[in-house]
């Protein structure tokens, strides 16, 4: 048992430790040499040490940190802070350490902000899957959303990060500037919600069909895939009917609408997103809420 849980800590610490490298490589090596700051600490850091050239970025990003943990701290509890503590000195330590022994690898920059917002994305990702954070306005977040749980994450992130791409404008006075650190958000956002969600995005399916309980028998038995019935009525006809209802990764839709067609041509079949499953087949109870 014990054996287990150690095994356990010693994974999730192993790939934050990698996501911090991989996240603080982006910023030292592609993002902070081309003056590009797409949002969060990180970004600030990145504004300021052009003013400070005697402390370098990773040193502001500690700096800057601190007042945030130390609020996140007494908001969530130091226990949830552990993992995201180490997560911040790791990747500090490391932008100085990459800045200070490895040279730009371009001055172009279009493939400053792609490379940079692909590589913070993949970082950021292998982070947030070990239930960590990169520090900043990640723990900011967590925190508002303690206080206003109506708020989507996302529109949080995009607020507090687009504020401070707004302010590369004011900081360096190049417009296109601020639009590479624009479109290295955007990269960044999209890549990292494939990396978070993508390999988990499902499907909620409703099947509507005569020929329902061949349906469902042939998902359990080709698929694996469960299914659930739900009592309707036709609005038109006033006649009950059996609805059918199933929830399958993306990558098994082709399939499902396969045995629709095979089983009956007239079914009437709605597919939605499912952001977020839990149960057997997919993510445990236990997961953290990305």
């Amino acid at each position: 048992m014990h054996k287990t849980k150690a095994l356990g800590l010693l994974r999730k610490y192993f790939w934050i430790t990698v996501g911090s490298l991989v996240f603080a490589f982006s910023v030292a090596v592609f993002l902070d040499p081309n003056n590009i700051a797409p949002g969060g600490v990180s970004g600030v850091a990145i504004i300021i040490s052009n003013f400070t050239e005697s402390i370098p970025t990773g040193t502001w990003v500690i700096i800057l940190n601190v007042p945030i943990l130390l609020l996140g701290a007494i908001l969530l509890g130091v226990r949830f802070l552990i993992s995201t503590i180490y997560s911040v000195i790791v990747s500090s330590a490391a932008i100085n350490l990459f800045s200070a022994y490895i040279d730009p690898l371009t001055d172009d920059l279009m493939l400053a902000a792609i490379a940079g917002g692909i590589l913070m994305a993949i970082g950021l990702g292998l982070v947030f899957r070990e239930g960590a954070t990169t520090g900043g306005s990640d723990v900011v977040v967590r925190m508002l959303k303690l206080r206003f749980k109506h708020l989507s994450t996302g529109a949080v992130f995009m607020i507090t990060d687009g504020l401070i791409v707004a302010a590369t404008l004011a900081a360096f006075g190049r417009f296109d500037i601020t639009m590479y650190a624009a479109i290295a958000l955007a990269i960044q956002s999209v890549v990292m919600n494939r990396l978070l969600y993508g390999f988990d995005e499902a499907r909620l399916i409703y099947i509507i069909s005569d020929n329902d309980r061949a349906i469902a028998k042939r998902l359990l038995l080709e698929l694996d895939a469960g299914a659930t019935y739900i009592d309707g009525e036709g609005a038109y006809t006033d006649k009950r009917k059996e609805v059918l209802m199933c929830v399958v990764k993306m990558r098994t839709l082709p399939e499902v609408r396969r045995i629709v067609r095979d089983e009956d041509k007239n079914a009437f079949m709605i597919v939605t997103k499912a952001t977020s499953v839990f149960g057997e087949g997919f993510k445990n109870h236990d997961s953290e809420d990305l």
